[in-house]
C-alpha cells in the first residue's frame, strides 16, 4: 500500500491498524454512554409489544436487570458505531486502491448499514414472533406453564436479531472482496454447494429445531447468496474494464516516452 504517495512499510500497517481500532473503540465507548441512556426507554417499549405482552417475566437473580440493562447498552453501541466500523475499515484498505475504487467503495458503507438494519428488521418482525409462537405451542403441548426471567427473554431476542444485522452483510462483503481482486464471481459459483451447506449450519444455530422456522432463515440466506454472486459479476466487469483502462493507459504512456526518446 501507498500512503500519501510514500510505500507503507509492514510497521506502517500495524500502527495505521492500531490507530483504527483505537478510533473505533473510542467510538463505541461514547456509544455505549449513550445506550445507557437509551437501554430504559427501549426496554420498556419492547415489554409493551403484543409478542411480550403475553409472557410474565420476572427476575430471578438480584444482577438480572443490571446485566439486561449492560446487555442493551452494548447493543445499542454496536447498532451505533457499525457506520463507524465500516468508514474506518475502509480508511485502513483505500490507500491500496486506485481513485476509482475508493470512491466506489466508499458508496458500500450507506448500503452496508441500511443492509444491517434490514437484517436486524427481518429477524425482530418476522422471525422472533413466529420462533416465540413456535416455543408457546410448544409449552402449551408439554402442558408446561411458561415462566420466563426478563433477562433470558431479551438475551436471547438480542441473540436473534444481532446475527442477521451482519449476515445480511454477505452481498456487500463479496462486492468488497470481488474489488479487490480476491474473489470471482466463477469461484462463489464453484463453491455454492459447500457455501449452501455451511447456510443451512448457521441457521440451524439461529434457528429452533422447527421446520417453518429453519426454512425462514435458510431460504432468505440463499437469496443474499444468489444475490452476492449476480453482484459479484457486475463488480468483476468493472474490476475488468478498470484493468484495460489502466493498461491502454500505460501503454499510451510507454508509447509516449519510446517517441519522445527518438
Amino acid at each position: 500500500m501507498a500512503q500519501n504517495g510514500k510505500d507503507m512499510t509492514f510497521y506502517d500497517h500495524l500502527e495505521e491498524l492500531r490507530k483504527r481500532i483505537f478510533i473505533v473503540g473510542a467510538f463505541f465507548l461514547v456509544a455505549m454512554v449513550i445506550g445507557l441512556f437509551l437501554s430504559p426507554p427501549l426496554i420498556t417499549y419492547l415489554q409493551n409489544i403484543p409478542e411480550a405482552r403475553d409472557f410474565p417475566m420476572n427476575v430471578f437473580r438480584l444482577t438480572d436487570s443490571f446485566k439486561l440493562y449492560m446487555n442493551f447498552s452494548f447493543f445499542i453501541g454496536v447498532v451505533l458505531v457499525f457506520p463507524i466500523f465500516l468508514y474506518q475499515l475502509w480508511a485502513f484498505v483505500s490507500p491500496g486502491l486506485v481513485e476509482k475504487e475508493r470512491k466506489a467503495t466508499l458508496s458500500y458503507i450507506p448500503i452496508a448499514t441500511i443492509l444491517f438494519f434490514l437484517g436486524l428488521a427481518f429477524a425482530y418482525f418476522i422471525l422472533f414472533p413466529n420462533v416465540i409462537h413456535f416455543l408457546s405451542e410448544l409449552s402449551e403441548r408439554l402442558n408446561v406453564t411458561e415462566q420466563y426471567g426478563v433477562n433470558e427473554y431479551f438475551s436471547f431476542l438480542l441473540r436473534i436479531t444481532i446475527p442477521f444485522g451482519f449476515l445480511f452483510q454477505l452481498p456487500v462483503v463479496v462486492m468488497f472482496l470481488t474489488r479487490l481482486g480476491l474473489v470471482t464471481p466463477m469461484f462463489l459459483s464453484s463453491i455454492r454447494k459447500y457455501s449452501y451447506f455451511a447456510l443451512l449450519v448457521i441457521a440451524g444455530f439461529i434457528t429452533p429445531p422447527d421446520l417453518v422456522s429453519h426454512l425462514m432463515v435458510t431460504v432468505p440466506l440463499f437469496l443474499l447468496y444468489e444475490i452476492s454472486i449476480w453482484i459479484s459479476k457486475i463488480s468483476y466487469k468493472k474490476v475488468l474494464k478498470v484493468e484495460r483502462e489502466m493498461q491502454e493507459r500505460w501503454g499510451k504512456e510507454d508509447h509516449e516516452r519510446m517517441s519522445n526518446k527518438q
